[in-house]
C-alpha cells in the first residue's frame, strides 16, 4: 500500500512538474518580438535616465501585430517603461496611422505611430481629412523610413503595371498604406477602378495570399517586415520593383516619398527591390506634458543601443528632427537643442 502510495504522489509531482515546464515556456516567449524582427537581450547595458521627474501612463496605438509598428513600438515601450523612472507606456494594436492621429486628437492615445504624408494630411486638411484638419497633436521625432513593399507570389507580376485586373489589397482603412498604394498605382496611370481592392491590414493580405484570395498586397512598414518573413517560409516571395522614371514621377508629385533599395537579402529575394519610402513618425497629444516628452525622446536616443529592435540601428538624430510640417512637442525640441539642433516647437 505504501509503495503504491508513493508511485501515485511521484507521478502527480512529474505531471506537474511537466505542466510548470509547459506555462514556463509560454510566459518567457517575448510577446513584442515578432519573428524576422532582429532582436537582442532586453538591455544590454545600464539605462541613460534624463533628469526630470515625472508620473505618467500613457496609452500609445501602434498597428497590426505582425507589423513594425507594434514590434518597434511595443519593444521601446516596455524598455522605457521598465528603465526610465515615472514612465508607463501600453502600446495596443490598432487600425495604423490615420486611425492613430484621431485617436490622439480625441485623446484616447496618448502616443501614436503614424506615417509622414498621412501626418500632413490630417494637420492640413487634405486628402482623406479635406475640410477637416486634425490639429490636437504635436512631433516627436522621426524615428526609421518605412518602404512601400508590394509583395506577391505570382512571378508573372513584374511591375506596377501588371497588378491592372488583378485582385490586390491596398491597406487596411485607416491606414497609411491606402493613400500610398494610390500614389503608387497613380504614378502608373492606374486607379482603383484598375484593380479588384481589397482593404486588408497585414496579417489578412499575408492570409489571403497564402490562401490565393487576392493575387497581390501593398504593405508599408519598416523592412524586414515581420508579415512578409512569415510569408516567406513557406512560400517563394516575390517584391514588385518601381522602375526609376516612375519614381521620379512620384517623388516630383509627392516629395515626401525617397527612393529606396530593399536587399535582396533581407527577404532571400532573387534581386534587389527598387520602391520608394516615408517617414515613421512618434507623435503625442498637443497637451503631452513637456517634461515627460523630453523624457519620451531622451530615453529613446540615449538608450538606442540597449533597445532589443533592429530598427533601433536606424535612430538618428539629423533624420529625427527633419519634420518641418508639424511642430514638435516643447519637450521633444528642448532635447534636440541640446543636442544643437533647432527645430518648429508648438
Amino acid at each position: 500500500m505504501k509503495k503504491t502510495l508513493a508511485l501515485i504522489l511521484a507521478l502527480v509531482m512529474v505531471f506537474a512538474l511537466a505542466a510548470c515546464g509547459e506555462a514556463g515556456t509560454e510566459e518567457t516567449t517575448p510577446a513584442t518580438e515578432p519573428a524576422g524582427e532582429e532582436t537582442t537581450p532586453a538591455s544590454v547595458g545600464p539605462a541613460n535616465v534624463p533628469d526630470v521627474t515625472v508620473e505618467a501612463k500613457l496609452e500609445f496605438g501602434t498597428g497590426s501585430s505582425t507589423g513594425t509598428y507594434y514590434g518597434y513600438g511595443s519593444t521601446f515601450a516596455t524598455y522605457l517603461t521598465n528603465n526610465i523612472p515615472g514612465i508607463s507606456i501600453n502600446a495596443v494594436t490598432s487600425a495604423g496611422s490615420q486611425a492613430n492621429i484621431e485617436m490622439v486628437d480625441a485623446d484616447q492615445y496618448d502616443l501614436g505611430f503614424v506615417q509622414s504624408d498621412v501626418m500632413s494630411y490630417a494637420y492640413a486638411g487634405t486628402n482623406i481629412f479635406e475640410g477637416a484638419p486634425l490639429t490636437g497633436f504635436t512631433t516627436l521625432a522621426a524615428l526609421y523610413m518605412e518602404q512601400v513593399q508590394i509583395v506577391t507570389l505570382d512571378p508573372e507580376i513584374k511591375t506596377v503595371a501588371d497588378l491592372a485586373g488583378k485582385t490586390v489589397s491596398i491597406g487596411a482603412v485607416g491606414s497609411g498604406v491606402y493613400f500610398n498604394a494610390l500614389d503608387v498605382l497613380g504614378a502608373y496611370g492606374l486607379t482603383e477602378d484598375d484593380i479588384d481592392p481589397v482593404t486588408q491590414n497585414f496579417d489578412d493580405s499575408v492570409e489571403s495570399l497564402q490562401d490565393g484570395r487576392i493575387d497581390a498586397a501593398f504593405i508599408v512598414a519598416g523592412a524586414p517586415t515581420t508579415s512578409i518573413v512569415q510569408l516567406g517560409t513557406t512560400n517563394d516571395v516575390y517584391l514588385v520593383s518601381l522602375d526609376q522614371e516612375h519614381i521620379d514621377a512620384l517623388i516630383e508629385a509627392s516629395p515626401y516619398y525617397s527612393a529606396y533599395t530593399i536587399g535582396k537579402d533581407v527577404y532571400g529575394t532573387d534581386e534587389d527591390c527598387t520602391t520608394v519610402a516615408i517617414s515613421a513618425v512618434l507623435i503625442g497629444r498637443d497637451d503631452l506634458d513637456p517634461d515627460v516628452a523630453y523624457a519620451i525622446v531622451y530615453g529613446l536616443f540615449e538608450n538606442g543601443a540597449n533597445i532589443s529592435h533592429a530598427k533601433s540601428a536606424e535612430l538618428d538624430l539629423e533624420f529625427a528632427s527633419s519634420i518641418t510640417d508639424v511642430p514638435y512637442n516643447e519637450g521633444a525640441a528642448r532635447y534636440f537643442s541640446e543636442k544643437g539642433i533647432e527645430v518648429t516647437a508648438a
